[in-house]
């Protein structure tokens, strides 16, 4: 199979081809490029260039401006004089929808425009209809006809073009064809790409942008190995998931899609989309990109390690063959060890280790609250499955769920031994005299140093023992690529053992850790690998964490006098409630606004968030007005949409079942509809 990427088992930039953005270019091993996009309206030039300077200062290398019809296509004149004559020439972005002569105004305005395949010619109505192979060419062509004089406007003044798909916004022709999948994102762009090369404009660049990270990745790996296949060059990608949302699961969600990618080296620009004041973008875009950035601290390019290259290369096996498909979502079969494994969903456990002591009071952070009165526990939905304390037996008793993982010599002297649980290295489990019958933890370090683990040497002895749980975790400079090659190790030799990811970061900020443990551990998860996770940090970031305890900057949805502990377990369950593989409390599908909003789309999240974050498993769209909303909504289960100014139109999946309500009672007509379909259940 060919790879999507240049390597699985070693860090290198995926070279793509050079495009000129103004003073800008993007792609052929040039530094990853921020952007963001304002959510001021267009027709208000001022309070647009005011926005724009903002994110320009904040580090944005691009900034993008809705253009929906012609009067603000033309408007972007006026914003752009101004920047100018402020002494701003960071390239501007026209981002297009519906209207194809507002584009061709616009491109031959700004530096670059955006436009989405799904309805820049093409309409969506929802409709399924059978084409004929003659039908499916003739509507190419119309297609054709439509987009040259756009590309050859382009052509004329050196405008730079993203070919943008949205994965709610696939046109009925192309789901006909490609249903709601990867394949049919790929093959919108394509046609369009097809086109602009044949009229020899190749100042491009494409998206391929999705709510749900698994077809984000996904689309972007089939991508990149079209483009090669087809082309034999890859043209540069600008990485986002779009409608991710704000706070901690806007982060989370951008940070496990658009780090997946970079992570083999895949993205030339990001933008992170969340529902906050654009110039709050830009930090998390840089904290993604500085991991790769040589001279950064603590970035993965200035780790040391004194066996860099030490990850075995496929090359050097010459039957090996990848045992798993990039291009879908396919969990890793293993067998349970008791609730780790096959069918149940991932375990989290809870590191405790570096607490000074451990009370009742302790575990409140991690999702069980001790009632004193009635001597009884009460246990939450983001509750960790294990606790990691690596000490002797607690002084209180457990709740009736929760087990200890520490030292053998510490479940040796425990009471009671169905409540602890041991953990070893490799070569202490395999020497051990005595073990547990039921669950025993094995650590495995991947690839970090040249003893014992890079020439597999206790896999043989671990391999499929029934009371084995692998916990893989690697120091190498690039640990998620360290542990992937394990796990291709272990399906290879199919051994079944299950497996905890453990990730520890070197990161000092909240917004860091954030990101560290969604990119390492979320590109893990997206490919189907893990059946529990385990997160900490070194020493120094631990210290440095709770001095900064008072100055995080995650969001509204995160208390910044919660325990590193508490926002270490909150994290976990939010990074696998954004890979799509446990859910564990509401999902918002929430656009990051822009000029064509028709509401406050933050004060609106954030009431719609207070009244409905208890409904675990509803998945709920809030989307700003029309041009996003019924397509990129489709995942969800219900849906709130701008239809006009002060006006909301609610969806149950894709179905419309009230138009144009009063902005004013348009909340509790959402939760009215929650109670219709029996999607309500009273707050505790």
């Amino acid at each position: 199979m060919q790879l999507y990427c240049n390597s699985l088992t070693a860090y290198s930039r995926l070279k793509t081809r050079e495009v000129k953005v103004g003073n800008l270019l993007i792609g052929n091993n040039h530094p990853i490029r921020l952007q963001t996009m304002t959510t001021t309206d267009t027709m208000d030039t001022m309070a647009t260039v005011e926005q724009s300077i903002r994110c320009i200062e904040a580090g944005a290398e691009l900034v993008r401006i809705t253009a929906p019809s012609k009067k603000e296509a033309e408007n972007l004149q006026h914003i752009k004089d101004e920047l100018r004559k402020r002494g701003y020439d960071t390239p501007l972005v026209a981002d297009i929808h519906f209207t194809p002569n507002a584009a061709e105004i616009a491109a031959r305005i700004v530096e670059k425009v955006r436009v989405n395949p799904g309805n820049y010619v093409d309409k969506k109505k929802f409709e399924q209809i059978e084409y004929t192979d003659a039908e499916y060419a003739e509507e190419i062509e119309r297609i054709r006809e439509r987009f040259t004089p756009l590309v050859l406007i382009c052509r004329e003044h050196g405008t730079a073009m993203r070919i943008g798909t949205n994965h709610g916004s696939l046109s009925d022709r192309i789901m006909s064809r490609y249903g709601d999948t990867a394949n049919g994102m790929v093959e919108s762009a394509m046609e369009f790409l097809r086109i602009a090369r044949s009229l020899d404009y190749h100042n491009i660049i494409l998206s391929m942008k999705s709510s749900n990270p698994q077809v984000m990745v996904q689309a972007y790996r089939s991508l990149v190995q079209q483009m090669d296949t087809e082309f034999g060059e890859i043209y540069p990608l600008h990485l986002g998931v779009t409608e991710a949302g704000d706070g901690e699961d806007g982060r989370v969600k951008s940070a496990a899609g658009i780090g997946t990618l970079l992570e083999d080296g895949i993205g030339d620009t990001v933008r992170v989309s969340l529902t906050e004041d654009p110039e709050f973008e830009i930090p998390v875009c840089r904290d993604l990109v500085k991991r790769y950035e040589a001279g950064k601290t603590g970035s993965q390019q200035d780790r040391k390690t004194d066996t860099n290259n030490s990850i075995p290369a496929l090359s050097n096996f010459p039957t090996f063959r990848l045992p798993y498909s990039p291009f879908e979502y396919r969990r890793r079969k293993t067998f349970a060890v008791d609730n780790i494994g096959d069918h149940h969903v991932p375990v989290v456990i809870a590191d405790l280790s570096k607490l000074q002591g451990i009370y009742p009071s302790s575990l409140e952070g991690i999702g069980y609250k001790y009632d004193e009165a009635t001597d009884k526990w009460n246990i939450g939905d983001g509750a960790a499955d294990y606790i990691f304390t690596g000490g002797a037996e607690l002084p209180f008793a457990l709740p009736g769920t929760l087990k200890v993982i520490t030292w053998p010599n510490h479940v040796e002297t425990a009471s009671d031994k169905t409540k602890y649980l041991p953990i070893y290295d490799a070569k202490g489990y395999v020497e051990a005299e005595s073990k547990q019958d039921r669950l025993n933890f094995v650590m495995l370090d991947c690839f970090s140093d040249g003893t014992g683990i890079n020439d597999f040497t206790y896999l043989d002895e671990l391999a499929n023992d029934p009371s084995v749980v692998f916990c893989l975790s690697s120091k190498n400079k690039h640990p998620m690529i360290a542990v992937r090659r394990m796990f291709m190790e272990l399906m290879n030799r199919s051994i079944g053992n299950p497996v905890v990811l453990i990730v520890d970061s070197y990161w000092n900020t909240a917004d860091e850790h954030l990101i560290h443990y969604a990119t390492e551990a979320g590109a893990l998860l997206l490919d189907g690998f893990g059946d529990g996770v385990c997160f900490g940090m070194t020493e120094a970031s631990y210290q440095q964490s709770i001095a900064n305890s008072q100055q995080s900057t995650v969001g509204r949805n995160y208390s910044s006098n919660a325990t590193v502990e508490q926002f270490i377990n909150s994290t976990a369950f939010s990074i696998l409630q954004a890979t799509r593989t446990r859910i564990s409390k509401t999902e918002y599908i929430s656009c990051p606004s822009c000029g064509r909003t028709l509401f406050d789309l933050q004060e609106t999240t954030a009431k719609i968030r207070s009244r409905t974050n208890h409904l675990k498993g509803v998945k709920i769209a809030i989307m700003g007005c029309i041009v996003n909303g019924p397509g990129e909504m489709a995942d969800a289960d219900f849906g709130y949409v701008g239809s006009g100014i002060g006006k909301i139109t609610l969806y149950r999946g894709k179905e419309v079942v009230k138009r144009n309500i009063e902005s004013e009672i348009a909340v509790d007509e959402l939760i009215n509809l929650l109670k219709e379909n029996e999607a309500w259940v009273e707050p505790a």
